[in-house]
């Protein structure tokens, strides 16, 4: 589960790289607008994601790097925010 959410950081980051370089040399007609509003919405989303996980984040050791990375990552980088509860492997 690990490998799957490290792949979502990773293409996270790709998308964010892609809509920037959109917004400095803009790609052809249909695209650069929808990456626009995908980047948009997606900042937007993010936005929201940060004033409902506040609370969390006030007890946090670098609550404004969490916040950071929730702008960057949003909900992949919450997941590590709850701790773990894998159960005992002797009651399988």
């Amino acid at each position: 589960m690990k490998v799957l959410w490290g792949l979502g950081k990773i293409l996270m980051v790709l998308f964010w790289g892609v809509a920037l370089y959109n917004v400095f040399k803009p790609l052809i007609n249909p695209f650069d607008l929808l990456i626009n509003l995908a980047g948009s919405l997606l900042l937007l989303t993010h936005l929201l994601e940060i004033l409902l996980f506040n609370r969390s984040l006030r007890d946090r050791p670098h609550p404004w790097r969490d916040r950071l990375y929730i702008l960057l990552l949003g909900v992949l980088h919450v997941q590590t925010f709850r701790p773990s509860t894998e159960r005992d492997p002797s009651h399988a």
